[in-house]
Formats: C-alpha cells, sequence, structure tokens
C-alpha cells in the first residue's frame, strides 16, 4: 500500500513540475510570446492533469495538514511526501531534459522557483512574500477541503477543476509578491535541481525556506481548524 501512494505521489508531482516549469521556461526563453496569464493559466491546469493522475497527492504541506486533522497513518503520510518531494526533483530534472539548449544557451536562468516579485522602484520583502503566501496558501487549503466535504457532493467529481481554477485565480490575484509556491515540492525539489546544475543564486540568503516551503505547512494545519469551525458541514 505504501508503495502504491509512493509511487502515485511521485507521478503526480512530476507531472505538476513538469508541465509548471515547463511553462516558465517557455516564457524566460521567449520560446513564445507570454506573459504572467501565460504562466498563471500553465501552473492551473498542471495542477487539474496532476490530480487527476495522483489523486492530489503532490504538496506535502497539505499531506501533513490532512494528516494531522484525519489523525492518517503516519507512515502513508511520509511515503506520500517522500514521493512527491523525489517527483518534484524528477519533473525538474525532465525540464532540462526537453529545455536543454536553451536553458544551457542562455546561461541556465531560474526556471525551477518561485520567487519575490518585482514591481516599479524595487521588490516585494520576504516578510510580505510570507504573508502573501500564508493567504494564498490558506485559500487552496480550504478549496481543498470543500471540495471534499459531503455539502459539495454533486461537483466532488469535478474536484480537480476546482482546485485547479482555485490556483489560477490565486496566480492571477495574489502571485506577485511570493511566486505563489503553496507547496514545498513545487519549489525545493526544483530548487536543488537547478542548483546542482549550476543555476545561481537559489540558495541565497533564507528566502528559499521561508516563503515556499515553512509558511505553506504552517497555512495549511492552520487552515483546517478553521475550515472545520466556520464552513465545514455540521450534519
Amino acid at each position: 500500500m505504501k508503495s502504491k501512494l509512493f509511487i502515485g505521489a511521485l507521478l503526480s508531482t512530476f507531472l505538476l513540475v513538469f508541465l509548471g516549469d515547463g511553462v516558465v521556461a517557455n516564457l524566460v526563453l521567449g520560446i513564445k510570446p507570454a506573459d504572467w496569464n501565460t504562466i498563471a493559466f500553465g501552473w492551473g491546469f498542471a495542477v487539474v492533469f496532476a490530480g487527476f493522475i495522483g489523486n492530489g497527492a503532490n504538496n506535502p504541506a497539505i499531506m501533513i495538514a490532512m494528516g494531522m486533522r484525519n489523525k492518517d497513518n503516519a507512515g502513508d503520510t511520509i511515503a506520500t511526501i517522500i514521493g512527491s518531494m523525489l517527483g518534484g526533483f524528477v519533473g525538474a530534472a525532465a525540464v532540462f531534459v526537453c529545455y536543454r539548449d536553451g536553458l544551457v544557451a542562455a546561461g541556465l536562468p531560474n526556471v525551477w522557483t518561485s520567487g519575490a516579485g518585482g514591481f516599479d522602484g524595487g521588490s516585494f520583502s520576504i516578510l510580505t512574500a510570507s504573508i502573501t503566501e500564508f493567504f494564498a496558501t490558506m485559500i487552496l487549503m480550504w478549496a481543498v477541503l470543500a471540495v471534499g466535504d459531503k455539502r459539495n457532493a454533486s461537483v466532488a467529481h469535478a474536484g480537480t477543476f476546482i482546485v485547479g481554477a482555485v490556483v489560477l485565480v490565486i496566480g492571477l490575484c495574489l502571485g506577485g509578491p511570493s511566486g505563489y509556491s503553496m507547496n514545498p515540492a513545487r519549489d525545493l525539489p526544483p530548487r536543488i535541481f537547478g542548483a546542482l546544475i549550476g543555476t545561481q543564486g537559489l540558495f541565497d540568503g533564507w528566502y528559499w525556506l521561508i516563503p515556499p516551503v515553512l509558511v505553506p505547512i504552517v497555512s495549511c494545519i492552520v487552515a483546517c481548524p478553521l475550515y472545520d469551525m466556520f464552513f465545514a458541514s455540521k450534519d
């Protein structure tokens, strides 16, 4: 059973990162006309497809929070987390294989990670990015819980589309300050891969640890009791 959970999480996260970082590579390399909307739509539909394949087991922050909420078997939770982290690394490697010529010619730019965005005259701080990431991840966690809520049983079959649409909305509305990682497996394993092949600056400072890794975990854990208190079905 644990091996099936592990493989399912690995494949789901592989597809998520492969497709998501792939659209970023398109934008960075200028292969086609693209903008922030292209990234938001690309990641949104990557979430939809990855959810179909792996039942959504591609986000360690959500898996930790759901495991605590439902008192799931710790071994099962650990297996899915390890699978998702490995899947994120392999997904990044697949992006490199597909885009290698362009990435090498461009000096191995960062197409791997989320990060604090810039604006005219400056860039967002770690604090601002962390706050935005907290709210963005909470909205995602609430969407996941709402899809599984029995009061929404009539639309549960469309759950992956709904969650993908929420990720699209988050990207369009809240994506700028932090890059809306919301998922440690979406950011840390590709970041490690990028550093190994020579992309510079991926582990400078502490940004890499706080908004894209620690904040989503804390946010998902906080979001669960809030959902149960204010939104969950009571009957």
